[in-house]
C-alpha cells in the first residue's frame, strides 16, 4: 500500500469509529417515526409544585401562570412558585397579581437558572417542605401550556410510579415569526420525535430539554445542585447515573418563545456548547465507570442509557474537526511520497462534495418529514418561511461545529437571559395563529395600567 492509501485507511477508520458510536441514533429516529409510548389514564391526581424561574419576564410570565390555572386539572393539586431572579423590572409584581407565590433573589454572581432553582427549593423546603408535594414541574417563564398538559403528564408520572422524570413535547409559539425561530421550532420538535420518542418507546432514558418536565420531590429533598451553564444536561447525566429513567410523554405539549436574531442564536449555541464541554469534562469518568461496570439483572437498559448520554455529551464536532485537520496534515505531506497536492485535493474535493450533498439532502428530508408528521401541532406559518426553513435547516445544525470549537477557548463565558416579548397566549395558539403586534402592545399597556392602579390603591 502506498502513502495515499494508508492515509485514507487511517482517516476512514477514525471516521468509521465516530459513525459507529452514533449509529444507534438512526435506529431511535426510525422507531420514533412509527411508535410512541402511551400511558393509561390515572385515577390518582397527585399534588405538584409548578416552578417558574423568571428574570425580567413581566411581559410573558402572566401567560404561563394563567395557562396553569386554565388547565383541566384539580387546582387544589397545583401551586405556582415564581422565583424573580436578578430582576430589574416588575416581574415579581405581575406574578403576584396573577396569583403565584413569589420569591425574590438577587445575586449578580449567581446568574444561571440553576442558582434560581437552588434558592427557590430552599425556600419551599423552609416554608412548606418539599415532601408536601409529590413532584415539581419545571418551566421557563415564556412557556404556555395546553389545557390537558398536567392531566397527560400526571398519567405518565403515575404510570411510572412517580419514580421517573417525565419530559414533554416542546413546541414554539413564535414558529412563524421568522426563519430563525422556525428553525428553532424544527430543532426542538426533532429532538422530541426523532430522539425522545424512540428512546422512551424502547424503554431507554431520553434527556430533558431545559424546560417542560416533572421530577419526583425526592430529587430535591436535599436541595437543587445543578448550577452550570447547561443545568439540564448536568441533571440528565446525574439521573441516568442514578438509574432514574427519563421518560418522554408525547401527548403533553407546551409552547415557548424562540430566539429571532443571529446574535442571540449564536450566543445561545455557544453557551450550550460550553456547557456540554463542562459536563463532559466533569462527569466523563463517572459515565465510563457506569458503562464498564458489570451488569446486574435488569440493568442492561441503564447501561445502554449511560453509553447513549456519553455519546450525546461527547464533543463530536470537535473530534470530527480534529480528524479533518489530521487528514489535511497527511495530505500536505503527500508530495514527499510522490503525490501532487492537485491530485490529492482533486480526489478529496469530489468525495467531500458527494458526502456534503448527501448529508444536506438527508437533513432536508428529515425536516420535511417533521412538517408532515407534526402538521396538526405546528402553528400555521407562511409557505415562504416554511420552504426557507427546510432549505436552511442543515446550515442551522452545522452552527454547532464552530460553536463547539470556539467554546473550547471561552473560559469566562457567562449566562445572559434571552429577552422574551411574545405575549401569545394559549387561546390564540389553539386557533392556529399568533397575536398581532397591536394586540401584544395592548396587553403590555393593560398590565402596566393594572400595576399602577394597584400601587395607588395601596
Amino acid at each position: 500500500m502506498d502513502y495515499f492509501s494508508i492515509t485514507n485507511l487511517i482517516i476512514s477508520v477514525l471516521y468509521g469509529i465516530m459513525g459507529l458510536l452514533t449509529i444507534h441514533f438512526v435506529f431511535f429516529a426510525v422507531v420514533g417515526l412509527f411508535k410512541k409510548r402511551k400511558f393509561p389514564k390515572a385515577e390518582k391526581k397527585l399534588r405538584y409544585g409548578v416552578i417558574i424561574p423568571a428574570r425580567n419576564e413581566e411581559a410573558v410570565v402572566c401567560n404561563l401562570i394563567e395557562s396553569v390555572y386554565k388547565n383541566r386539572y384539580p387546582q387544589d393539586k397545583l401551586q405556582v412558585f415564581v422565583i424573580a431572579h436578578n430582576c430589574t423590572d416588575r416581574t415579581a409584581e405581575v406574578a403576584r397579581k396573577t396569583g403565584a407565590t413569589v420569591y425574590e433573589y438577587n445575586n449578580p454572581d449567581e446568574c444561571t437558572m440553576g442558582y434560581a432553582f437552588r434558592y427557590l427549593f430552599g425556600q419551599i423546603e423552609k416554608d412548606y417542605g418539599v415532601k408536601s408535594f409529590d413532584g415539581f414541574f419545571l418551566f421557563n417563564a415564556d412557556n404556555v401550556l395546553e389545557e390537558n398538559y398536567f392531566e397527560k403528564m400526571n398519567d405518565a408520572f403515575v404510570a411510572c410510579d412517580g419514580k421517573s422524570v417525565i419530559t414533554s413535547f416542546r413546541n414554539s409559539k413564535n414558529f412563524g415569526s421568522n426563519i430563525i425561530s422556525s428553525m428553532y421550532g424544527l430543532y426542538f420538535s426533532y429532538g422530541c420525535r426523532f430522539e425522545s420518542c424512540g428512546r422512551s418507546a424502547l424503554g431507554c432514558s431520553t434527556r430533558v430539554q431545559g424546560t417542560g418536565y416533572v421530577i419526583n420531590s425526592d430529587i430535591v429533598k436535599d436541595g437543587w445542585k445543578y448550577v452550570t451553564l447547561t443545568e439540564d444536561w448536568e441533571f440528565t447525566v446525574d439521573q441516568i447515573l442514578g438509574d432514574t429513567p427519563i421518560v418522554y410523554c408525547d401527548d403533553a405539549m407546551f409552547y415557548d418563545e424562540q430566539p429571532m436574531s443571529l446574535k442571540i442564536m449564536w450566543r445561545q449555541r455557544l453557551r450550550w456548547s460550553r456547557g456540554h464541554l463542562l459536563v463532559c469534562t466533569v462527569r466523563l469518568k463517572d459515565i465510563f465507570k457506569k458503562i464498564v461496570k458489570p451488569v446486574k439483572r435488569g440493568g442492561c437498559r441503564h447501561k445502554f442509557s449511560a453509553f447513549d448520554i456519553f455519546v450525546n455529551i461527547m464533543p463530536v464536532c470537535v473530534i470530527t474537526v480534529a480528524i479533518t485537520v489530521l487528514k489535511h496534515i497527511f495530505y500536505l505531506l503527500s508530495p514527499l511520497f510522490g503525490k501532487s497536492l492537485g491530485e490529492v485535493y482533486g480526489h478529496h474535493l469530489v468525495n467531500f462534495g458527494k458526502t456534503f450533498l448527501f448529508s444536506y439532502i438527508v437533513m432536508i428530508f428529515a425536516s420535511v418529514i417533521l412538517f408532515i408528521l407534526e402538521r396538526k401541532r405546528f402553528p400555521k406559518i407562511k409557505m415562504s418561511i416554511k420552504i426557507l426553513s427546510v432549505l436552511l435547516w442543515p446550515i442551522f445544525l452545522l452552527v454547532s461545529v464552530p460553536a463547539e470549537v470556539v467554546a473550547l477557548f471561552c473560559r469566562n463565558l457567562g449566562w445572559k437571559p434571552i429577552p422574551h416579548t411574545d405575549t401569545t397566549c394559549m387561546e390564540h395558539l389553539s386557533k392556529g395563529h399568533h397575536k398581532t403586534d397591536k394586540v401584544v402592545a395592548v396587553r403590555k399597556i393593560k398590565i402596566a395600567e393594572e400595576i399602577e392602579e394597584n400601587k395607588k390603591a395601596v
